[in-house]
């Protein structure tokens, strides 16, 4: 990217930096909405216009977690066998007609029905919806409103839910990678006349003529200036630390490479206007003529 300064108006510009706040509920609900309520009413505006996140991180249905909150449709095995033995004591009583006085041990036996098994339970699902629609009208009706759900799968929300959320973006929004810029050279075919810039900062800058004073070249890579330097020259602005500044005459007001300066007075009087190379070697600025 190359720019030349102008004057332009200043624009205004406002910012603002907003929080959000996050809510995680957790089972059994009935107690987390008790203390929800209790710290309502002793901070009534502690929702009020602000962004609130819910985190559903703890409230996965697991194999470990019981369903209390869930009634069962089969009858539990206790119930099963209270209804079981009256009908095997019934049997015992009336044995079937026809049969011998001795037969009513074995009519008893075969009248009574056998022990239905214990109805097993269902197991637990390994991560199953945890009722986000039930939990969100309840924090509606509390006059929360969640702008995004966090750690929830997909499976569990709508499209009439707020958006799912990872790190305070769209989970579904794939960010694509940064792309790295190419290094490029910049050849100036004119000279750099007093007042003019030149920012380059993804790589060499070359002027096919002079930098006059009071212009300046700011670059990321290599300075060439095949005409005089009379300016300020800047080179390895990104921290090039090899980044180096070449000139056929050598008169600058100032000199840098990765952000260590020199300026005209503290330069070799013995290499003005002579061909000079600029590089850096530790925390030094060193010149030396091309000639």
């Amino acid at each position: 990217m190359t720019s030349i300064s102008h004057t332009r108006p200043s624009l205004p510009l406002r910012g603002r930096s907003f929080r959000a706040l996050v809510l995680a509920p957790e089972r059994p609900l009935d107690e987390w909405f008790a203390k929800l309520d209790n710290l309502v009413r002793n901070s009534p505006t502690l929702f009020a216009e602000r962004p609130v996140i819910l985190d559903v991180s703890g409230m996965a249905v697991t194999a470990e977690t019981p369903l209390a909150e869930t009634p069962l449709a089969e009858t539990p095995p206790a119930e099963a066998d209270s209804a079981a033995a009256p009908v095997a004591e019934a049997a015992a009583e009336n044995p079937a007609e026809g049969s011998a006085p001795g037969d009513a041990t074995c009519a008893g036996n075969d009248a009574a029905p056998a022990e239905p098994p214990a109805p097993a339970e269902p197991p637990a699902p390994a991560e199953s919806e945890p009722g986000l629609g039930h939990l969100l009208a309840e924090l509606e009706r509390r006059g929360i409103r969640i702008m995004g759900i966090e750690k929830a799968d997909p499976a569990w929300t709508t499209a009439a839910m707020p958006p799912r959320l990872s790190g305070g973006r769209p989970a579904d929004m794939a960010l694509p990678p940064p792309e790295k810029p190419k290094p490029s050279s910049l050849v100036l075919e004119t000279p750099l006349r007093s007042g003019q810039s030149i920012y380059h900062p993804d790589g060499d800058v070359t002027v096919m003529g002079s930098v006059a004073s009071g212009a300046e070249i700011l670059a990321g890579g290599s300075i060439h200036v095949y005409g005089a330097l009379r300016g300020r020259a800047i080179a390895g602005a990104g921290g090039n630390r090899r980044a180096r500044i070449y000139c056929r005459r050598f008169q600058p007001e100032l000199l840098g490479i990765d952000g260590l300066f020199r300026t005209a007075e503290t330069t070799d009087p013995t290499l003005r206007d002579k061909a000079v190379q600029v590089w850096l070697e530790r925390d030094a600025l060193r010149m030396a003529s091309l000639d």
